[in-house]
């Protein structure tokens, strides 16, 4: 069956985090180099990116370089910055309406890297559709020691006392404040783990793993991520009887 044709238009994740897994292995299934496979990622993200717009996903998070990723060897990360340069086409932004975020400790990111990702989120500000987020030089060990050390600076300097630290103060200083955390997070390529990404954020999204490389993963893959997120009954803690 087509997942995209079984799916309720009406209750589409609002936010959908996704861990792009599998570049390098389907590079080399196919006895090519692993920049091959990371060039054949970046034209999912175009897919994707355009496919969960038209579906109504309010919020895209695509975790794109973790700060683990820093110790691969310096040739891979440096094609991995200038894939990053040429694959941010704004093009692909104005005519979906979409607006454009990074998230993560970006100060890390080449200079020029960085100027070229703010020029997109300032010519994207004004748009109202879907908003695409790059997880990048991000782990959620990193953001939340991040925003430890910025509260207890506050505490320190009697801005905040201890007695006002609670969930929803910690979620402010966390990054990722200005969007709702995801309601769906999908990994492909077969791992079943988290990977250090949006752990505090995760904390009740409905998990899906696929096997699919993310250079495969298009549409309809996503459609069928989709709808079995619609299958699930999501309680909160709570039970059948109090939904």
């Amino acid at each position: 069956m087509l997942y995209k044709d079984q799916i309720d238009k009406n209750r589409i994740p609002s936010h959908i985090a996704i861990i792009m897994d599998g570049n390098g292995r389907w590079a080399k299934q196919k006895e090519q180099p692993r920049s091959l496979g990371h060039q054949a990622g970046a034209e999912t993200v175009h897919v994707i990116a355009e496919e969960a717009a038209k579906l109504g996903v309010k919020y895209l998070t695509l975790y794109t370089f973790s700060t683990e990723n820093w110790n691969r060897p310096a040739d891979e990360v440096n094609a991995l910055m200038a894939l990053l340069m040429d694959s941010i086409e704004e093009e692909v932004f104005m005519k979906n309406n979409i607006s454009f975020r990074i998230i993560g400790d970006v100060e890390k990111l080449p200079t020029d890297v960085l100027n070229r990702l703010n020029q997109c989120i300032k010519r994207t500000s004004s748009n109202t559709g879907m908003c695409l987020i790059l997880a990048l030089s991000y782990s959620s060990k990193w953001e939340i020691t991040h925003a430890t050390k910025e509260i207890s600076s506050k505490v320190k300097e009697g801005i905040l006392s201890v007695d006002d630290i609670t969930d929803e103060l910690i979620g402010k200083h966390l990054c990722t404040s200005f969007m709702p955390d995801p309601d769906l997070l999908i990994r492909t390529g077969g791992e079943v783990r988290l990977s250090n990404y949006l752990l505090w954020q995760c904390a009740y999204s409905e998990l899906y793993f696929c096997d699919t490389f993310w250079p495969d993963f298009k549409e309809e893959e996503l459609c069928k991520a989709i709808y079995d997120f619609q299958k699930r009954e999501r309680r909160f803690g709570k039970t059948s009887e109090q939904l």
